[in-house]
């Protein structure tokens, strides 16, 4: 060893080592995705910097023991978690509303009977029920104007409480549908006089029972994408809506899509969805 040298350091056993675990999330923090979602709304300016420290702050789930809240899925998504009342008792229902109201501006509930809407509004006072659409809504900060673009089309009367569902869910969700009911293909010349309006719009929602052909009339006249939704209204042979279901799935127009049965809810997210996005993009159906 030359001299000066320090004596080299005795080499401990090699073992398994310490196991190095992935940093755990803090609970309630939002994922990446989330944060740059948040962060982009604040530097539009569509949502305030204490609006977005309150979300920041608030935790992802709340769980009451019957029901597991998503309070970030405004953040993901842009529109909070929605209430399906159906199988839910008033109470469920009420206390769900109510906790989710407590975060946010705007609550929507669908398939909601008259005593879901007497239990929310103990609640919440200001809540509003649509017997029709079987809706309840709370909008406490409504966007003005509504963005237009959206068409609901309803073949008959009997289809008007999907048909309401698709619109409520886009009125509440910020848009301002146009409404063009009862023209089912029975009596067409009542359609063809709405044309040139389905012609603008950037998507259009069709409703219809029986069998279910107003979707591909429609589809054959406008150039926007059409979200066809069956109803179950008909007779024995329409199976509760599936004959309305298939021959829309079967359709030989383009450009039409097809929800489930009765999913004028589904419906209307999916249309406020893509007129929103085609609004900030500054497309037309011109450009579809």
């Amino acid at each position: 060893m030359p001299p000066g040298t320090a004596p080299p350091r005795p080499r401990r056993p090699r073992g398994p080592g310490p196991v190095r675990r992935p940093a755990r999330p803090t609970p309630g923090a939002a994922a990446p995705a989330d944060l740059r979602a948040l962060l982009d709304e604040v530097a539009a300016g569509r949502i305030p910097v204490d609006a977005a420290l309150q979300e920041l702050s608030r935790p992802a789930a709340e769980a009451l023991g019957f029901a597991t809240l998503d309070h970030h899925r405004a953040v993901r998504k842009g529109f909070p978690e929605v209430v399906f009342c159906q199988g839910k008792t008033p109470e469920q229902a009420a206390e769900i509303l109510a906790r989710l109201a407590a975060a946010s501006p705007r609550v929507l509930a669908t398939r909601a009977g008259p005593d879901h809407a007497r239990a929310a509004r103990r609640r919440l006072p200001g809540v509003r029920y649509d017997a029709t659409a079987r809706v309840l809504w709370l909008d406490t900060e409504p966007r003005a104007p509504r963005l237009p673009g959206v068409a609901v089309v309803a073949a008959g009367t009997s289809d008007l409480p999907v048909a309401e569902e698709a619109a409520r869910t886009l009125e509440v969700m910020g848009h301002d549908p146009a409404r063009v009911y009862d023209v089912g293909v029975a009596g067409l010349h009542r359609l063809v006089r709405h044309a040139p309006a389905l012609a603008a719009a950037n998507v259009v929602i069709v409703v219809a029972g029986m069998e279910g052909a107003l979707p591909s009339v429609v589809g054959g006249l406008v150039p926007a994408p059409v979200i066809a939704v069956p109803t179950s209204v008909g007779y024995g042979a329409s199976f509760g809506g599936l004959a309305a279901l298939l021959g829309m799935l079967n359709s030989c127009a383009p450009g039409v899509a097809v929800v489930n049965i009765d999913n004028g809810f589904g419906a209307g997210y999916l249309a406020a969805a893509m007129n929103r996005r085609m609004a900030r993009a500054g497309a037309g159906p011109e450009a579809i």
